[in-house]
């Protein structure tokens, strides 16, 4: 049986389990957050256990000895900046690199980018100061980032004769083909502004205190809503960007999806408890 006890240690990305929150923070304040290879494995590792132990993919609210499962992954980075993208020594190293050890690079990457990008957990960023390249591409493959006034974001790969094609999907999705072309062409910074606008970002706060206090209240949110039904949104989601099929085999599709949630457990519970007058089993007795 799965549980919560004994998470994976860690050196440069620090971990603090508060009930059904799970708040991983880049702990590379000397270097701005740059991912070097010890915190992208390390986040990757990171991702996999808080997966693996969320309530979407367990099925169950608590582990066998009474310990919440997870339903909210915070992610934020340590003193002035979110991430500064790719530790330069890392990339130093890449120029020295075969063609095999670069793609192995890559697909450790990839496996950073999707493991946040389809996190069974609703996936919250707490963003300041710069979040650059690799740092933007954490920021695309969140549910929602809250960031403060000062944020800088930047697909700037470019700047240094390469591309964001890593984090291109993920970028892509959130912005949409004109966004996400015309800022990996440009290679330059936008302001909270500019981020808010093209949808980078969902929420500006003046200051950095003020981001506790934001994640706090939209947790809380979250944690109102059936932790199942937010896990499969996102499997409804990608159903929905590589349909190949009809119309009338999606509207199928949709009729068997509303079928299968109506009769799940998380779903007799959410439609009995409304119609009871009560609150859903799911949501936590401090917030009834």
């Amino acid at each position: 049986m799965t549980s919560m006890e004994n998470p994976p240690a860690t050196e440069l990305v620090s971990v603090n389990i508060q009930g059904a929150i799970c708040h991983l923070k880049l702990n590379r304040e000397a270097k701005f957050n740059a991912l070097n290879i010890q915190m992208i494995t390390e986040l990757v590792t990171l991702f996999d256990w808080t997966a693996e132990r969320s309530v979407g993919r367990q099925g169950e609210l608590h582990d066998s000895s009474g310990v919440p499962f997870l339903r909210v992954l915070v992610l934020s980075g340590a003193g002035r900046h979110f991430c500064a993208g790719a530790d330069i020594n890392m990339m130093r190293d890449a120029g020295a690199n075969s063609k095999e050890e670069n793609r192995q690079d890559s697909e450790r990457l990839d496996r950073l980018f999707n493991g946040l990008w389809a996190h069974p957990c609703f996936t919250i960023g707490a963003i300041q100061g710069v979040a650059l390249g690799g740092g933007a591409g954490l920021v695309a493959c969140l549910d929602h980032v809250i960031a403060t006034s000062n944020v800088k974001i930047a697909l700037s790969e470019g700047k240094l004769g390469i591309l964001p094609a890593v984090i291109g999907p993920y970028v892509y999705r959130r912005l949409g083909s004109a966004c996400f072309r015309r800022l990996a062409m440009q290679a330059s910074r936008i302001d909270a502004e500019e981020a808010l606008r093209t949808g980078f970002i969902e929420r500006v706060v003046d200051e950095v205190e003020s981001l506790s206090g934001a994640v706090e209240a939209l947790s809380n949110e979250v944690l109102s809503t059936g932790p199942c039904a937010v896990t499969l949104a996102k499997e409804l989601t990608l159903e929905f960007d590589r349909w190949s099929g009809s119309d009338d085999e999606l509207r199928n599709f949709t009729l068997d999806f509303t079928s299968q949630m109506r009769g799940s457990d998380e779903g007799q519970e959410g439609l009995s408890s409304f119609l009871d007058k009560r609150q859903p089993n799911w949501k936590p007795e401090e917030l009834e």
